[in-house]
């Protein structure tokens, strides 16, 4: 009924163990699958290319249920398309994360009591190499134990050599297009680290301070202002006010003294000032704040830097040399003393940026950096979202991402670090600048040098899409794999990340996408729904799961939350039921494999099937045909809740039991249905394999001879349908779920014999008596057979000998209870829903809830009546 690959002679079954132990199947047949080269791709197949770039971790990394929960998702979705006969490439690698591996050593070297100054540049930044070898780059072996299927003989590193040209070759040819520039400009600035950092490395939370109000000049011409740092003041150029303030027309362009100092500022009108804000003024500091930077430009002020790069004060007089806390202090206290503190609020909560490495808090500063002239880049980086090149998934995150490309600024590229790639730059004894590509000649000869400043890490990861494929050269690789398929990467860095790579990748591969789809997760927390920090009790190390649980328990909890762009709860309660679920597998296919499950030989024809047969041959070829589209539109939630219901409910709970009767028996019926037991199994394993990758490939092997699932073929929809046979089984579960519901409410264990007469004339049941009976434990009505219940359902009568097992008359009053308050439900629901009045205004969910309710309510009164009517008279 589905493909199926030609299969060597199945393993002895001796081959399974009584239990699955991950530990003992995982680490070995990983090392098997890549000895085997099945994750190596080959750029001269003729077999269509699929893609993907891992977003390389940066090399201090270690796993998290993040990086975890991402390489799941690629993994599935690799393993698939390689299983579809696709030439398939999922490329790893690292970042060599500047900040965070230069704090690395130098902590290593504080340590020792020495600093990277101590070193110089050049055995400072042959140290840091010393360390990657050491200790960087341990994820990847973390992701060898989630079982990510990666091509390790093309694994790259943001600073290895071909990656390296790549960088200088595009600076250079951004440079020649007069896209990269030098300015002064206002940057994040983080005082520990002593460099401008990206946004995405600022951290803003909720902190504690004080909103000091600044009464500034005399008399008439009092303006107050507030802030929250009062230290910069000193650097204050222009109070500005709106221009249609008409409080304050008559000082504009006047000329206010500044308090502790021997200055006067203007005032000045523009519009970004908020008259409704406050006292309708704001001091403009343009040296130390984004906005009055871009104010002082309108306005031609002066920008004085009133601190160095350490935050110490440099304005000259009693404040120099002061730490800028210590100097908020003492000048808050001036003023005071000059009576020009209006009004003080402490503690003033307010958002405060911090470096995201030493959580020292950020400080906006005038600095001269590099930039990217980002406009035409994010332009076509918008256009290829537009006009459907690269399509955004889920669809409403667009526009995010067009909220941030059509509103960037340009970007600074500079850090003031050691590690990294150094700024192609070489400055002349008089004045020349030379952009050095990886061709030319380096400027040799007295007084020139290089500048000392390295590159942004988000630069070099920017290109990571086609750099790692060989670029600027025009390599094999880059001819077969690019532009890649698919990027699946979190929500919160579509803002940096994945619009470098577009930029970066239109502009150097003239015009051609990075990728086709951007795929976008959300963030994985905890079963509460809060965030999962270190500083949190929450943090879980998804290692300590897999070594209790297994990775594809680790791998199943993580793909059955991914739902497009939202965020994913996991708590150790789900994983713990994923590993069960991965125990089913096991117990079930040894089960299977005991009793006659076999993929020997071509299906029997339709004619021999039994209908039991026929249904599940019918599911297992919409479930194929359901994953797939699930997987074409990245929705892992419900493919993984689909592949869950299908091997659990379906096969394991409904057909190996209805089966059983039928392997008991023996002879040829046994023979077919174990052959098509063998084929559900083997097809059941294939489309869950790409989630829960080894103890499907363990059991298929077995199952099967055959060699790996990671090279075996994607089942298809062979289009098999049997919408009777499904109706007919229907039939059969809805008696035995109403048996089982009637024996619980009774209080029956469930191995417990009842005897019970059956009455199946006439209906779809009657092939199906002994599976019914033996799944509700109903032994023959012999004699002196007293029916004490007779419950009719789906067209059947199952009547019930309890004698001895339930009070009649308590359980008449009891399911009397339940009708009454049956009939109450439909009562209030019909009354509702006849109330004009009411639906006129009720929401439309709202109605279909309260219909919900009387369809339900309805189902119920049937049910119990039918139940009390079974009940022998007294």
């Amino acid at each position: 009924m589905t493909e199926n690959t030609q299969q060597q002679n199945p393993a002895p079954i001796t081959e399974l163990p009584t239990q699955y132990a991950p530990a003992e199947v995982e680490g070995k047949l990983y090392e098997r699958w890549v000895e085997r080269g099945y994750f190596t791709a080959d750029s001269g197949s003729d077999k269509a290319p699929y893609t993907i770039v891992i977003p390389p971790p940066n090399v201090t990394g270690a796993l998290h249920l993040g990086h975890a929960f991402q390489v799941t998702l690629m993994d599935a979705l690799t393993r698939r398309k390689r299983m579809q006969g696709y030439e398939t490439l999922w490329l790893p690698g690292m970042d060599h994360a500047g900040i965070a591996t230069q704090n690395k050593v130098e902590q290593q070297l504080a340590e020792e009591g020495k600093s990277r100054q101590d070193l110089g540049r050049e055995a400072f930044t042959e140290r840091v190499w010393q360390w990657k070898g050491e200790y960087g780059g341990r994820i990847l072996g973390q992701l060898k134990r989630l079982g990510a299927g990666l091509d390790w003989s093309r694994e790259r590193f943001t600073m290895d050599e071909g990656l390296s040209k790549a960088v200088q070759t595009i600076f250079k040819n951004l440079y020649d297009d007069e896209l990269i520039y030098r300015a002064e400009r206002i940057i994040n600035w983080c005082p520990r680290c002593l460099t401008a950092i990206s946004d995405i490395e600022v951290e803003y939370q909720e902190d504690p301070g004080e909103l000091v109000s600044l009464k500034y000049g005399e008399g008439d011409a009092t303006l107050v202002v507030a802030t929250t740092r009062a230290e910069t003041m000193l650097g204050d150029t222009a109070i500005a006010v709106h221009p249609d303030d008409e409080r304050y027309q008559h000082l504009v362009g006047t000329l206010i003294k500044l308090p502790l100092t021997d200055r006067s500022i203007p005032v000045v009108a523009d519009a970004h000032v908020d008259p409704e804000f406050g006292t309708g003024c704001v001091k403009v500091t343009p040296a130390h704040d984004p906005n009055d930077f871009a104010i002082g430009q309108r306005h031609n002020l002066d920008s004085i830097t009133v601190m160095d790069e350490r935050g110490i004060i440099t304005v000259p007089g009693p404040f120099q040399g002061l730490d800028r806390y210590e100097a908020r202090s003492a000048i808050v206290g001036a003023l005071k003393e000059q009576g020009r503190i209006v009004a003080e609020k402490r503690p003033y909560m307010h958002s405060v940026g911090h470096c995201s490495r030493c959580k020292t808090t950020v400080e906006p500063r005038l600095s001269m950096q590099w930039w990217v002239k980002v406009g035409p880049l994010a332009q076509a980086a918008g256009d290829a979202v537009r006009d459907g090149r690269v399509k955004i998934h889920p669809e409403d995150m667009s526009k995010r991402y067009f909220d941030w490309v059509d509103n960037m600024h340009d970007w600074c590229i500079s850090r003031q670090l050691w590690w990294g790639h150094r700024i192609p730059i070489w400055y002349g004894p008089e004045g020349q600048v030379v952009c050095v590509g990886p061709d030319d000649e380096i400027p040799t000869g007295d007084g020139w040098h290089q500048d000392p400043d390295v590159l942004d890490t988000w630069f070099s990861s920017g290109l990571w899409p086609f750099s790692t494929l060989g670029w600027p050269e025009k390599t094999a690789d880059l001819e077969k794999f690019y532009s890649t398929d698919v990027l699946l990467t979190g929500h919160d860095i579509i803002f940096f990340w994945v619009a470098r790579m577009m930029m970066f990748g239109l502009y150097a591969m003239d015009g051609e996408v990075p990728f086709k789809t951007v795929a976008l997760t959300g963030l994985v927390r905890d079963e509460f729904g809060k965030k999962m920090s270190k500083s949190n009790p929450n943090a879980v190390d998804p290692l300590d799961w897999m070594d209790n649980y297994g990775s594809d328990a680790v791998r199943f909890t993580l793909a059955k939350g991914a739902n497009p762009g939202a965020d994913v709860p996991i708590g150790e309660d789900w994983v713990q039921a994923s590993r069960n679920f991965a125990n089913k597998i096991w117990n079930a296919t040894r089960f299977a494999l005991m009793n006659g499950a076999t993929v020997e030989g071509e299906l029997p024809p339709v004619e021999q099937l039994s209908a039991t047969d026929r249904w599940i041959l019918s599911r297992l070829n919409k479930t194929v045909a359901e994953v797939d589209a699930y997987y074409e539109d990245y929705q892992f939630a419900k493919l993984s809740e689909a592949l869950y219901h299908f091997a659990w409910d379906e096969v394991f709970d409904w057909y190996v039991e209805l089966s059983k009767t039928t392997f008991f028996a023996g002879g040829e019926q046994a023979k077919v249905s174990g052959r098509v037991l063998g084929e559900v199994l083997d097809v059941m394993l294939r489309v869950l394999h790409p989630v829960v990758p080894f103890v499907t490939d363990t059991l298929w092997t077995t199952l099967t001879g055959g060699e790996s699932l990671v090279i075996a073929d994607w089942p298809k929809d062979s289009g098999f349908r049997d919408e009777a046979a499904e109706r007919e089984i229907e039939l059969v579960q809805q008696v035995v779920t109403e048996v089982r519901r009637f024996r619980s409410d009774q209080g029956l264990q469930p191995g417990q014999k009842v005897p019970a007469e059956l009455t199946l004339t006439g209906t779809a049941l009657a092939p199906h008596e002994a599976a019914i009976r033996q799944l509700l434990r109903l032994q023959p009505a012999g004699e002196g057979f007293h029916a004490t219940a007779s419950l009719p359902v789906a067209g059947a009568t199952v009547a019930l000998d309890l004698s001895g097992t339930i009070d009649v008359e308590a359980e008449r009053k009891r399911l009397t209870k339940d009708l009454g308050a049956a009939e109450k439900e439909k009562a209030d629901a019909n009354k509702k829903l006849g109330n004009e009045a009411f639906l006129a205004k009720a929401p439309d969910n709202v109605v279909d809830k309260i219909r919900t309710r009387l369809a339900k309510a309805e189902a119920d009164i049937a049910r119990i009546s039918n139940q009390i009517a079974g009940l022998p008279q007294a």
